[in-house]
């Protein structure tokens, strides 16, 4: 059983110095390192967050920018290959109509010679058709 007497009353104020005491030298520098380490704790998580949305940020500013990117890529080779086209038809015109009148300079040539071929023809015919008929009719015609 226990006895409610002065001895009590000195433990429990033995208990009392010795709790000021442990939380002077003790729970105060312990309760202040860990306020200090929870305080570097939470700065380092809102730098860490900052940076993530700085990160963020950038990303998105790059896929803006390689879009941008890809939109006047697509642009930029749409112009060229509309431009590569229109000098290929023009090219081909080009070619088409100097073929054209290189075509119609042979064909007059060959006109011409086949005119030429025709007239020397006839005169020959005239000629051999004077001799075979002065020989048929034996007289010179």
């Amino acid at each position: 059983m226990i006895k409610l007497d002065w001895t009590l009353l000195l433990q429990f104020v033995n208990f009392m110095i010795l709790m000021a005491v442990l939380n002077a030298l003790l729970f105060k520098p312990l309760r202040a390192a860990l306020q200090a380490r929870r305080e570097t704790i939470e700065g380092s998580r809102a730098k860490v967050q900052d940076i993530d949305e700085q990160v963020n940020a950038q990303i998105a500013r790059y896929e803006a920018q390689l879009q941008q990117a890809r939109l006047q890529g697509g642009l930029e080779r749409q112009t060229l290959r509309k431009t590569a086209q229109e000098e290929e038809a023009r090219i081909l015109g080009a070619a088409n109509q100097k073929s054209s009148e290189k075509l119609q300079v042979i064909k007059e040539q060959i006109q011409e010679e086949a005119n030429t071929a025709r007239q020397a023809l006839r005169n020959e015919t005239e000629a051999i058709a004077k001799s075979i008929a002065g020989k048929v009719l034996g007289r010179a015609i």
